[in-house]
């Protein structure tokens, strides 16, 4: 979160729409979740800002999650807490704010971003765990076994370490090795690293990613840390392409009114049946934007930037009141 001043109304702007691109690159670069960014509609816009930015999601179940904003706050702030400076021209001046933030809701995005029906997925980059090894010990009388073990499952967190590599070892003795599996596949580790005596004496480790085909593979010792660290950058590129297909998938554009209505009057959280967002020419109206919440729970997720500054709009009666059309609006349910 943050507030800043500004000495003119194009800093404090620029400010805000920059700080929407960080937040939108946090969001994909980390997180793996394309967003659209957008302004808010009036009606949804932060009480007594002059223009509020947005970062849209979507979710699995086809609704929307506002995952970030950023305010340009004009002078009204500035004026209402007497916050001032001193101009070139030693006058006093209201400041220009703008104030920008995402909070804990994020986290309950990212959540249902890319999780699955086996529990938690994790993208690598923000994975607190990124690696668990699950050594299987030799038999208890083995001594050579276990030593030998011991200098493998060494070698092995060392070469992952040494990619930078978020490493746990989960060598508890009183937890089967399949509980340990299901685990750690519930909360969401990228990658299981499963060694035993046969593999120690096959230089090998066998390799589990948390999402992919499933199929385990055969990796040798030495070249595990190279290889965990290209599959896990692999498997972070994999979530960010798929939800970018979900995405673009979930976009039904120019659709009638009664089109979106029939399809989002019904929709409850979990019973997503197609697409959930409805791009739209749309006369800016909030008697109007009102009519379309309580007739079928839709709201305006926002008006896309790149569609607006395209000029797509241009030309377009609005879907819900035929009258020349001011935005293209993007429609859908919400968390």
């Amino acid at each position: 979160e943050g507030h800043t001043a500004h000495a003119t109304s194009d800093g404090a702007l620029d400010d805000a729409r920059a700080m929407l691109e960080q937040y939108a690159s946090l969001c994909e670069d980390l997180l793996a979740m394309p967003v659209m960014k957008g302004v808010k509609s009036p009606s949804e816009r932060f009480a007594g800002a002059e223009e509020t930015f947005t970062i849209e999601a979507l979710m699995q179940n086809g609704w929307a999650l506002q995952s970030g904003t950023s305010h340009f706050l004009g002078q009204s702030f500035g004026k209402a807490f007497d916050v001032t400076f001193q101009d070139q021209e030693g006058k006093q001046q209201d400041v220009w704010g703008t104030s920008w933030g995402v909070s804990t809701r994020l986290l309950g995005a990212l959540i249902m971003m890319h999780s699955d029906d086996a529990g938690l997925v994790l993208p690598p980059r923000v994975a607190p765990v990124q690696v668990v090894v699950v050594p299987i010990p030799p038999k208890k009388n083995d001594e050579e076994g276990k030593a030998a073990m011991e200098k493998s499952l060494d070698d092995l967190v060392a070469s992952l370490k040494a990619e930078g590599l978020k490493v746990k070892v989960d060598d508890r003795d009183y937890v089967r090795n399949g509980a340990k599996y299901f685990e750690w596949e519930r909360k969401g580790v990228p990658l299981r690293i499963e060694i035993g005596p046969r593999d120690v004496k096959g230089g090998v480790c066998i390799f589990k990613y948390r999402t992919g085909s499933g199929e385990k593979e055969t990796i040798d010792l030495g070249d595990a840390g190279k290889a965990a660290s290209a599959g896990l950058e692999k498997m972070q590129s994999d979530l960010l392409e798929a939800a970018k297909e979900r995405l673009a998938a979930g976009i039904t554009m120019n659709a009638t009114y009664e089109e979106m209505k029939e399809a989002l009057e019904n929709d409850e959280a979990g019973t997503y049946p197609g697409n959930g967002l409805f791009l739209v020419p749309w006369k800016c109206d909030a008697e109007n934007e009102d009519k379309i919440k309580e007739e079928c729970k839709a709201t305006i997720r926002c008006y896309p930037l790149n569609v607006n500054e395209a000029g797509m709009a241009e030309g377009k009666k609005c879907f819900y009141s035929g009258e020349d059309a001011t935005h293209m609006a993007l429609f859908g349910r919400a968390f």
